[in-house]
């Protein structure tokens, strides 16, 4: 079936099931075309809380279908490739962030959204790199426990006057990205705007203009003077610029996710027709788990 056969069937099912499809920025451009939203984790985050659908197919990561289970229980939640995993979520578990909390009694544990559902369960309140900085300035105390990113923990303690403790996870196509790659790109392209990641490393953050979220990365871009960027993170986000902004020009700096490509639309045909790959919770867990990120929508 080609893409536009498998489009249509796609979004006659979508209104046959009363299903809604979110779409992560990284995902391949052809998810795009049947996506009902669009966005970063907050956002995604937020339409998965306020969707009136029966079902909802996350084109994204294991940990971003989780949150919108999390969020949503009485849902049907679908990930179209259960081996969409996020090597990042996995590097820090439940039990280290229990035995932190033992090292630093009453110090409050941020975890990015970017953990497992057990994960969110230990932690005070979840961020996303879109609003990390406002909820550990929300905080009492001068200490806070941030888990797993240790890049995006750093780039938190350069814009607070928090005491970061950090966790030693990274986001391998962030963490990989060399100050060199930037400047080759800069040389190339000298009037573009840089605009970079927070997960990358601090060499790769002082070269840019601006630091933003995927959200963010299109919120500067349309607000900017400038019609040229220098684009820092995940390949697939000149797509989403694109295709938001398609009178400005994106250059990539970054590599790819190989995750966030498995999905495809042969897939999420799939899971639509056979309901397949439903994301569970354990109500214990996702109880707790709900707390922390009830908070972060909070604020």
């Amino acid at each position: 079936m080609d893409s536009k056969n498998l489009i249509e069937r796609i979004n006659s099912l979508k209104k046959e099931k009363n299903a809604v499809i979110l779409v992560h920025n990284y995902q391949r451009p052809e998810i795009y075309e049947v996506a009902d939203f669009i966005g970063d984790s907050l956002d995604l985050s937020r339409k998965a809380a306020e969707t009136k659908a029966d079902i909802i197919v996350f084109c994204g990561v294991r940990f971003m279908a989780e949150t919108a289970k999390i969020l949503g229980p009485e849902k049907t939640v679908l990930l179209p490739d259960i081996e969409a995993g996020c090597q990042m979520a996995d590097m820090v578990m439940a039990e280290e962030v229990r035995v932190l909390k033992e090292q630093f009694p009453n110090v409050p544990v941020v975890c990015y959204v970017n953990t497992t559902a057990e994960v969110k369960a230990e932690s005070d309140v979840c961020c996303t790199s879109a609003n990390a900085v406002k909820i550990v300035n929300s905080l009492p105390g001068k200490d806070v426990i941030f888990v797993p990113d240790k890049n995006l923990g750093n780039y938190v303690g350069s814009q607070t006057k928090k005491n970061m403790i950090l966790t030693d996870g990274y986001c391998y196509v962030h963490n990989n990205i060399e100050p060199e790659d930037v400047k080759r790109a800069k040389m190339l392209y000298p009037d573009a705007k840089i605009i970079t990641h927070p997960e990358c490393t601090e060499d790769v953050l002082k070269l840019a203009d601006s630091v933003q979220s995927t959200g963010g990365m299109i919120k500067f871009a349309k607000e900017s003077d400038a019609s040229e960027f220098i684009i820092v993170t995940e390949v697939g986000m000149t797509e989403s610029l694109k295709r938001e902004i398609p009178d400005k020009n994106f250059y990539p700096v970054g590599k790819t996710c190989i995750n966030m490509k498995k999905i495809t639309l042969e897939k999420v045909l799939v899971s639509l027709e056979k309901e397949q790959f439903k994301i569970e919770v354990e109500e214990a867990v996702r109880a707790k788990a709900k707390k922390a990120l009830d908070r972060m929508l909070e604020r």
